[in-house]
């Protein structure tokens, strides 16, 4: 999807174009021939859960019910209260 993105063809303002998934798909089959992998149901199940756990971290670590959890800029790493 980096890849996808950096070529610019298929960039819209927050995503990706309509056939954006069968672009994937000719990209995997280039590196995976023999995968067999669809763009449905295959890559569109998994970035769905890529866009959910990503939103988990998104909210744990901008500061709305972060429970204690923050980003440490400077050692570029997550950091809690010692009581987490």
């Amino acid at each position: 999807m980096v890849n996808l993105y950096n070529v610019g063809t298929f960039n819209v303002d927050m995503g990706f174009k309509a056939d954006y998934l069968n672009e994937l798909e000719k990209m995997l089959e280039k590196v995976l021939p023999h995968a067999m992998l669809k763009a449905k149901p295959n890559l569109e199940l998994r970035i769905r859960t890529l866009k959910r756990d990503w939103s988990i971290v998104y909210d744990m670590l901008s500061g709305k019910k972060n429970s204690g959890f923050g980003w440490d800029e400077h050692r570029q790493l997550v950091v809690a209260k010692d009581a987490l």
